[in-house]
């Protein structure tokens, strides 16, 4: 099994590989190559044509996601939003569209090629309520209770310590605020042979959870209201190619994993707490707005 710091690296890589296709004009050709494998069909057809009228076209190119949370969230006038891995920046230039002059999107990438492409999308899009973060998801480089709302697409099953994410979610929202991203899930069991090789097919690597452990994880971070809605399931003809190559006998396992591997979208919330100084209070007034 590889460590944590080896997977860091291979998502690191992969997503480098992606940013440099996207700006050297090569639009993502680089995406169905088996290193990395998130591509039709599900990273197609997630944003509407007026949603990528609103942006460059490269921050579109660069989407690797697999669901759209910026039209899943209902965002307001004046609020801040963090994107946890964000890539191209298309999540975050449509928020801070959304949220308006008195409101921020931040985007928090690892990867520097990524972080370039995002700013300069940022520049042709001329948008100014937005900042671009370096860093890890694991380590968010924010304060605590400085957030109205975390999205994320299909990043958070890429990381080997999916608690200390969203312990780190938690700890940067405000009370009463809001976690609402997409990602890759899987529902009931697969034998564990075939789960990797679909989950290596569907999201980059063999790193996405059972939809009810998902639950588990964000109750043990401390959240609640929390709901798993899916919105594209994945057949076994859709990995068909992918799985054949690995060497497994599709027919034989179909039975067994059709309709078990679905992208959702992720809701929770973080409770409002008691309030214990100035900080506190106005953090709970303004994630009251939700």
């Amino acid at each position: 099994m590889s460590s944590t710091s080896e997977i860091r690296e291979e998502v690191k890589q992969k997503y480098a590989s992606a940013a440099r296709a996207v700006a050297s004009d090569e639009k993502l050709e680089a995406c169905c190559d088996p290193a990395l494998r998130c591509c039709d069909p599900i990273t197609t057809n997630l944003y509407s044509a007026g949603e990528k009228g609103l942006i460059p076209e490269k921050a579109a190119l660069a989407s690797l996601g697999c669901g759209n949370p910026t039209a899943l969230i209902e965002l307001h006038a004046g609020e801040i939003v963090l994107d946890l891995g964000s890539g191209g920046g298309i999540d975050v230039l449509l928020s801070a569209r959304r949220v308006g002059p008195t409101g921020k999107a931040y985007g928090l990438d690892m990867t520097d090629e990524m972080l370039a492409l995002a700013r300069e999308n940022q520049r042709q899009a001329g948008v100014e309520n937005v900042e671009f973060l370096r860093g890890e998801i694991e380590n968010i480089p924010l304060p605590s209770n400085s957030v109205d709302v975390i999205i994320s697409n299909c990043v958070i099953n890429l990381s080997a310590d999916k608690d200390r994410v969203l312990r780190e979610a938690f700890r940067v929202l405000r009370p009463g605020g809001r976690f609402a991203v997409s990602d890759v899930v899987v529902r009931g069991e697969v034998p564990p042979v075939v789960r990797e090789s679909m989950l290596l097919w569907a999201g980059c690597i063999a790193g996405a959870l059972e939809e009810n452990d998902y639950r588990g994880h964000l109750a043990a971070a401390g959240f609640d209201q929390i709901s798993v809605e899916p919105t594209r399931t994945y057949s076994i003809e859709d990995a068909r190619q992918f799985l054949t190559e690995a060497g497994i006998d599709v027919d034989s396992i179909a039975p067994r994993i059709e309709g078990k591997f679905l992208s959702a979208f992720i809701r929770a919330t973080k409770p409002q707490a008691a309030c214990c100084g100035p900080e506190c209070c106005t953090s709970a007034t303004v994630g009251a707005k939700a």
